[in-house]
Order: C-alpha cells, then sequence, then structure tokens
C-alpha cells in the first residue's frame, strides 16, 4: 500500500506484478493526458516534494480503512507530459469487486479536486495558462 510521484514513465502491467495478493477483485485506472480541444502540445505539472506523497499515503491509508482494502497504489507523474503520456494510475484490491471498483472511483475523486498538483497547459501555440478547478470535480467529490 504505498502513493509515489515520480518524473518517469511507469508500465501499468509491471505495477501490478504481486499486487492485491488474496484478493477476489482488482481494479486499476490509468489517466492519460489528452486534448480535448486540439491545441495542447503538453502538461507541466508541479507539487511540494514531500508533502504532496504524504497527502496521498494519508488519503490511501483512509481508503483502505473505509473500503476494507487487502491494498493500493497511487502513481502520480510530474513535470512536462506530452499528450498520449501516461499521467497517473490508481489501483485497487478486495475482496469484493463494489468495494475495489467504489474505493478507485473515490481516490479517482480525490485525486482530481484535492490533490496538491497544479497543472499548466502549454499549447500548441505556446501559450500557456494554469487548469482551473472544475465543479464537476467538487460535485463528484460531495457524493462521498
Amino acid at each position: 500500500m504505498r502513493a509515489r510521484v515520480q518524473l518517469d514513465a511507469f508500465d501499468p502491467a509491471a505495477e501490478l506484478a504481486g499486487f492485491g495478493a488474496g484478493a477476489g477483485a482488482l481494479v486499476t485506472f490509468t489517466g492519460i493526458v489528452r486534448d480535448d480541444g486540439g491545441n495542447l502540445a503538453a502538461l507541466e505539472i508541479e507539487h511540494y516534494p514531500g508533502m504532496t506523497e504524504r497527502a496521498l499515503q494519508d488519503f490511501g491509508d483512509n481508503a483502505a480503512r473505509r473500503f476494507d482494502l487487502i491494498d493500493w497504489r497511487i502513481i502520480h507523474r510530474h513535470g512536462r507530459l506530452e499528450v498520449g503520456a501516461p499521467i497517473m494510475m490508481v489501483a485497487t484490491a478486495a475482496r469484493h469487486r463494489r468495494a475495489a471498483f467504489d474505493a478507485a472511483d473515490f481516490l479517482m475523486d480525490w485525486l482530481k479536486s484535492r490533490a496538491p498538483f497544479w497543472k499548466r497547459e502549454i499549447g500548441r501555440d505556446g501559450r500557456a495558462g494554469w487548469v482551473a478547478a472544475k465543479d464537476s470535480d467538487e460535485d463528484a467529490l460531495a457524493r462521498w
């Protein structure tokens, strides 16, 4: 049960080797940098080392207690990420599928609205702007 913040790419399949031994259900989600508007070249993600890892670890531990998880993992990248690059991964393991799905959904909602990352979009035209919080992300978190 651990959280990591890293610059380098990760291999989702390798991350699951030995993950969730004894579980009845494993759920994974890998987020990819996407270009919804047709002008995104990359995302730049910043964080405070130490603080961010602690926050992710605390929230993963909270999810483990809340959903009775056997195992969990959060991986989030930082730095410049091109469109199409894996940006993060959440994996949950539980005795039953509903707990594994709910825990993964819970962690994703928290990551989208509360994780201490700052994201800046870099356009193909070179313009940059910070990504603002979305009401829909807050609404998703409120259901928990």
